[in-house]
């Protein structure tokens, strides 16, 4: 029994050393599949786990012994590393500050981002969380300015073909089926946005992803979960902030691609290998702009629970 994803169908292989084992219990803790247990002071398997094991290695993160050993599903034991110390750590006023001064950044600099910076992006985004090891989020990366104009102009000419989408006759045979919401959203945002993005590159600008230096694409697998390309993609974001980049997020594309045969060929001229539920492109440079105030936010509603 294993949870299947795009890159691995088996469960993951326990291996215990008896002799190394002190029966201190920190895997059963933390193991929530309930496929481990200490019996006469010794750790095993308990042969009823719910999923089969995952692959998530909290086991073998947290025994100070290293009797546990977990094997496939994408991880082995070279896959373990060392932690930073708690005072390498960022405390929470500098984490806050980066946040503050983010804002979305659609005017760059001339100047090419350097190779390293965008690996050390891609290095912490390795790191971004998932509803479900192992990770089914797939990136794909503009380079260059070059690269990034070509896959606008692309989908600028696929959404040529997609205009009969927001025509007036087919948003009134429509409405009737998915609701005034939809209606809403393709009046008021969709037709515009194809509108924007085709005149725009028709006199040579490109409000698709803004003539960006670099822009990574955030998209996932059939079995994945649809919050694991946003958490990703938002881990890129705060990176490359933390690298003097500006970024931006792009949410418009992704939507326009994922259904009919058109778009699967568009994604298939791409190298975009999946349709997927949930999607963003992340743009980023040096910015050409700098701001001087920043802007308190809000959300729709906090309400604690009673």
């Amino acid at each position: 029994m294993a949870i299947p994803t795009s890159r691995t169908h088996e469960a993951g292989r326990l291996q215990f050393s008896r002799d190394l084992c002190n029966g201190c219990g920190l895997c059963v803790q933390v193991c929530k599949d309930f496929g481990i247990e200490i019996v006469d002071g010794k750790v095993q398997a308990t042969g009823h786990s719910i999923f089969g094991c995952i692959g998530c290695g909290h086991c073998m993160a947290i025994c100070p012994q290293g009797a546990i050993v977990v094997n496939g599903r994408c991880i082995s034991e070279s896959d373990l590393t060392e932690l930073p110390g708690k005072e390498e750590g960022s405390r929470y006023q500098p984490l806050f500050n980066l946040l503050q001064r983010r804002r979305s950044i659609r005017e760059f600099k001339e100047k090419v981002v350097e190779h390293e910076l965008i690996e050390q992006v891609l290095e912490a985004v390795r790191t971004a969380p998932m509803g479900l090891p192992p990770s089914d989020v797939h990136v794909l990366v503009f380079d260059s300015r070059e690269k990034v104009r070509k896959f606008s102009q692309d989908f600028c000419t696929y959404l040529e073909k997609l205009k009969w989408l927001v025509s007036p006759w087919f948003l009134a045979i429509m409405r009737p089926f998915w609701g005034k919401e939809n209606d809403a959203l393709f009046k008021d945002f969709v037709r515009p946005l194809i509108s924007c993005y085709t005149g725009a590159m028709a006199r040579g600008e490109n409000l698709v992803t803004y003539d960006a230096p670099v822009a990574l694409y955030f998209y996932g697998s059939p079995y994945c979960d649809p919050a694991d390309p946003i958490v990703a993609a938002t881990y890129a974001m705060l990176a490359a902030e933390s690298l003097g980049l500006g970024t931006c997020m792009l949410g418009g594309m992704h939507p326009l691609i994922q259904n009919g045969r058109s778009a699967r060929r568009f994604r298939e001229q791409q190298g975009i290998r999946y349709a997927s539920r949930e999607g963003l492109m992340v743009i980023m440079g040096y910015p050409r702009v700098v701001y001087q105030k920043g802007i308190n936010r809000t959300l729709a509603a906090i309400d604690w629970y009673s």
